[in-house]
């Protein structure tokens, strides 16, 4: 019985589902190869390796890797702390809500092509408008999380607070953050993933470095084995953020509604 519990909760190890997940997809790869059968079109997961192995010992992969993680970092920062500051903000003042409110919906539903075009022809092909666009496109997202977790606060949490006479920065700390932290957390894990992409979108448009621009380069010489080598070293260092530092952060700061 003891055995049968023991296989049953490791078989339920989110650790273990998520490799028979990843393993799932990489033989539905397999199989679409095979079928495929024309390695120009799409080569098997191992014939990767040799590009692989050349674009890493060269030094390419890595520069342009880190030249878009850079890209990303720069982005994600300023668009998470004016996100939940306009969220928060929205969400616990109705005029300020009414008056943002259209302004949010508009960016929400403008194409983000049409942001990194407009910036890079109003600012120029330069790393600021590079960054300026992706920051643009990400505000109203995170924004629109946080003004829904900002109107979800406890009011008697807040009236606990005002009967105790918090002081502004200790109400701040212990009664608002503890519970907008589960909007931050999701903000920040559909953020990653959506800036990423935003960033590879101007990479490819207006820049001479980053994994956009090798994708845009071997597009052109119809090269489908480097542009899978430079999309999906891209996407294991993204899985791995996501495994050591998102879903752990996410855990940690939802520990205390389980408590």
């Amino acid at each position: 019985m003891d055995c049968s519990c023991t296989l049953t909760k490791t078989l339920q190890s989110p650790a273990l589902v998520r490799a028979f997940s990843l393993g799932l997809l990489l033989l539905l790869w397999i199989v679409a190869a095979e079928l495929t059968a024309d390695t120009s079109v799409l080569p098997q997961p191992w014939a990767l390796w040799p590009s692989f192995a050349e674009a890493a010992a060269s030094g390419a992969l890595p520069y342009h890797l880190g030249m878009t993680l850079w890209r990303v970092v720069c982005a994600f920062v300023p668009a998470m702390a004016i996100g939940v500051a306009l969220g928060y903000l929205m969400g616990r003042v109705p005029a300020v809500d009414q008056w943002l409110d259209p302004w949010l919906v508009v960016f929400l539903n403008l194409p983000a092509l049409v942001l990194i075009v407009l910036c890079y022809l109003w600012i120029g092909l330069n790393e600021t408008a590079a960054i300026i666009a992706v920051v643009l496109n990400k505000i109203p997202n995170v924004a629109t999380i946080l003004r829904e977790g900002a109107r979800a606060l406890d009011p008697n949490l807040g009236a606990m607070a005002q009967v105790y006479r918090m002081r502004p920065l200790a109400r701040l700390r212990h009664v608002v953050m503890p519970q907008l932290a589960p909007f931050i957390a999701a903000a920040a894990r559909s953020g990653i993933a959506v800036i990423w992409k935003i960033v590879l979108v101007v990479e490819f448009l207006g820049r001479s470095s980053g994994i956009g621009f090798q994708i845009h380069f071997y597009f052109q010489l119809f090269d489908v084995a480097m542009v899978l080598v430079y999309a999906l070293s891209f996407i294991g260092v993204m899985l791995l953020v996501e495994a050591l530092i998102l879903q752990p952060s996410e855990r940690r700061v939802r520990r205390w509604r389980t408590a």
